[in-house]
């Protein structure tokens, strides 16, 4: 079994018209044995941008005490927050600086830039960005993820509408991987607000 696979994982951003979800399930496991069913993987950086941590839960911790650091920094200096964009670059440099050992995690960028536009993007553990203009995946339930977000999404969904599509993607994929489940917790983000929502699954 892959060591991106130990815990189980699953995550989901999708864009929608000024607005975005990012999802996740809130299993951590040992293989199959379950941990706990409560665990955090989606982070908030500041009140438009977050990101989701898949893969090793340790290491998923451990790189977003990093994040939050070189943040915090990047506000001091800067006086104001961080874009997306930027963001996903900073994340990559820090993965990549790791190439030799490095954090076995896949995370998931999504945050509103300039206009309120949606940005999200995902990159593999040694900082390969993806840009995507619907939807990205990360984690063990990704291949199921990918069959249920292409079947289910639409380009410029209002927020209510995108936070039904992805929880109605997220508990079908979750249903169909082993090592992910027990529930999920999503994020809505508009110009104006952010929605939380915690969903609950199958128990098993």
């Amino acid at each position: 079994m892959s060591i991106f696979e130990y815990n189980g994982s699953a995550i989901v951003a999708m864009v929608g018209k000024n607005c975005f979800a990012i999802a996740s399930d809130r299993r951590l496991g040992v293989n199959l044995q379950t941990v706990a069913t409560d665990f955090q993987r989606i982070f908030k950086i500041h009140d438009k941008l977050f990101v989701g941590l898949s893969g090793l839960g340790s290491d998923a911790q451990t790189l977003y005490q990093r994040l939050v650091f070189r943040h915090k920094l990047y506000q001091l200096r800067e006086e104001r927050d961080m874009k997306p964009e930027t963001f996903a670059s900073l994340v990559s440099a820090i993965l990549y600086e790791k190439r030799f050992g490095p954090y076995f995690c896949q995370p998931v960028i999504a945050g509103l830039g300039n206009d309120d536009k949606p940005f999200i993007c995902t990159m593999d553990f040694i900082g390969a960005k993806e840009l995507a203009k619907d939807f990205v995946v990360a984690g063990s339930a990704s291949e199921s993820l990918y069959g249920a977000c292409e079947a289910l999404f639409k380009p410029d969904m209002e927020p209510d509408e995108l936070s039904e599509v992805v929880s109605q993607a997220l508990l079908a994929s979750v249903d169909r991987d082993c090592l992910s489940g027990w529930g999920g917790h999503i994020y809505i983000v508009t110009p104006d607000e952010v929605r939380e929502k915690i969903l609950k699954g199958r128990m098993d």
